[in-house]
């Protein structure tokens, strides 16, 4: 009796594992047949992951992944891939992209990110928000990037890079080997809290910063939000019923940042402080969308609408910043020629100028833009733009109507790394970007900060931040490779902007003057 009641359980159980999944075989893949009814190439999928099975089990990265499609239509403007069930557009053709996201924008206004702002405080953050709510918090938050606010950082920027160089110049009496990464990126945090917050942070000094530690985990998704995201993709309704979170913002670390601007915002509102610089910009639109009763717009705006792009400024404003930088040194250490080259245009420049690391000494760093564009060629920090077709559209001389909802993958990096556009692609070669070679490229082949409306708003900000610490360091260090230095460098394969697995190790040798 017993034998026969446990094999009728385990018969039960084993019918139910075929009815689980023939359900799930048969849901996950129903949308395979989307490109082929299209008539549009496509990679290949496999039931239930698509085309980012080695992507999903962590055995590559998400640029190898997209590069992999990429290169398997060489000759194609655009092709489809599947991530899990979901089907995605790559475009592939640099005119194509031009007009997509600056041409047409009015058709793919939106990422196409799914968040629910009452769940993830950063979906009402403005890369993530959506259609006339994006349009006015852009319109807000944009006097905030001028030239005349962004002239009032220098001598900010100046004292942060003052004390990255200090704290260099320590570590480099006691050891050929000090680990850039992180040092770059307690300065990058020290700059926007000073410049965009009026914090001083003095996170320079202190490895254990609680700003530093949380800004690392904004963006780094938890096994459960990972496992969310996977249920998102299969049954979103249920997701969206159940108000998971889907997006990898670790809310720690939200409630932090939420926390800390709110005191800011509060403090300067109670006692009638005034400052000339970003958080003055976010509580004017704070006055405007959620104080003021005469805003008429359909969009209703909250305190929790002015904390999230506080945080997404913040956040964003210091990592991207510290991978450029650092993978500028790195190469520089690498390339002896070329960092001296770019050491003799800094102290040219420095000297035309009187010693002044003003706006018109900036201006004068040609060889550094150069420098810097080839860094974020070779090491794009974001490898791929989204977007979501607002509109029915047609794809101009192709038969293909890309339809309303639709989601569009531009892979950056592999763009970047075609040898079609850059020749040698591994190889660092600023020279790439002369204006002679430049002209020979299209547009929409080089895309570190975007292009057309939803470009980087803070691209200016972080130019101006990246020439002002190479020059500091330049003049003050000669950059090598050390004992620990990896050549080449290990990536990490989780998502989010590109970052190297171990550090960064070289070795800084003072310049005796």
């Amino acid at each position: 009796m017993i034998s026969y009641l446990t094999n009728l359980l385990f018969d039960y159980i084993f019918l139910s594992l075929i009815i689980v999944c023939t359900f799930l075989y048969y849901y996950t893949t129903s949308t395979y047949d989307t490109w082929r009814k299209l008539n549009v190439p496509f990679a290949k999928p496999v039931p239930f992951f698509g085309n980012i099975f080695k992507m999903f089990t962590g055995l590559e990265r998400q640029v190898d992944a997209f590069g992999r499609i990429y290169q398997q239509f060489p000759d194609e403007k655009f092709c489809g891939f599947y991530q899990m069930s979901t089907p995605f557009l790559m475009l592939r053709d640099p005119e194509l992209i031009n007009t997509v996201i600056i041409k047409d924008f009015s058709y793919f206004t939106d990422h196409g990110i799914d968040m629910n702002p009452s769940v993830n405080v950063m979906a009402r953050s403005l890369f993530f928000a959506t259609g006339q709510k994006w349009k006015t918090m852009r319109q807000k938050l944009s006097p905030g990037f001028t030239s005349g606010k962004l002239k009032g950082t220098h001598e900010q920027i100046r004292e942060c890079s003052d004390q990255l160089t200090n704290c260099i110049y320590e570590k480099s009496q006691k050891t050929d080997a000090i680990e850039v990464y992180e040092l770059v990126g307690n300065t990058a945090t020290d700059v926007i809290g000073t410049c965009a917050f009026g914090m001083k942070l003095d996170t320079i000094n202190n490895d254990n910063s609680s700003f530093r530690q949380n800004v690392k985990k904004v963006f780094k998704p938890s096994g459960k939000v990972i496992f969310a995201q996977i249920l998102g993709v299969l049954f979103p309704k249920i997701v969206k019923f159940l108000k998971l979170q889907t997006s990898p913002v670790d809310v720690d670390a939200v409630n932090f940042f939420h926390s800390v601007f709110g005191e800011v915002i509060e403090y300067r509102t109670k006692n009638d402080v005034v400052r000339n610089d970003l958080t003055q910009t976010l509580m004017k639109a704070r006055q405007d969308l959620v104080v003021s009763s005469d805003y008429k717009g359909e969009e209703k705006y909250c305190e929790l609408d002015i904390i999230a792009n506080a945080m997404l400024l913040f956040t964003a404003g210091s990592e991207t910043v510290t991978a450029t930088a650092s993978f500028c040194f790195y190469e520089l250490a690498l390339n002896k020629v070329i960092q001296d080259r770019l050491r003799d245009e800094i102290i040219s420049s420095k000297i035309k100028h009187g010693g002044q690391l003003n706006n018109e000494f900036l201006e004068d760093l040609h060889y550094a833009d150069m420098v810097l564009d080839e860094t974020h060629r070779k090491y794009t920090i974001i490898t791929a733009l989204l977007r979501g077709a607002t509109q029915n559209y047609n794809v101009p001389g192709e038969s293909l109507l890309i339809e309303k909802g639709q989601k569009i993958l531009i892979p950056i990096y592999s763009i970047h790394h075609d040898p079609k556009y850059y020749p040698n692609p591994e190889t660092f070669d600023p020279e790439r970007f002369t204006a002679e070679e430049k002209s020979k490229r299209p547009n929409g082949t080089f895309l570190p900060f975007g292009d057309g409306p939803r470009h980087c708003i803070g691209k200016r900000f972080a130019e101006l931040e990246l020439k002002l610490i190479l020059s500091k360091i330049l003049t003050k260090f000669e950059i090598s490779p050390c004992e620990k230095t990896e050549i080449p460098l290990q990536m990490n394969k989780e998502r989010g902007i590109t970052s190297p697995k171990n550090g960064i190790w070289l070795n800084f040798r003072p310049i005796v003057e």
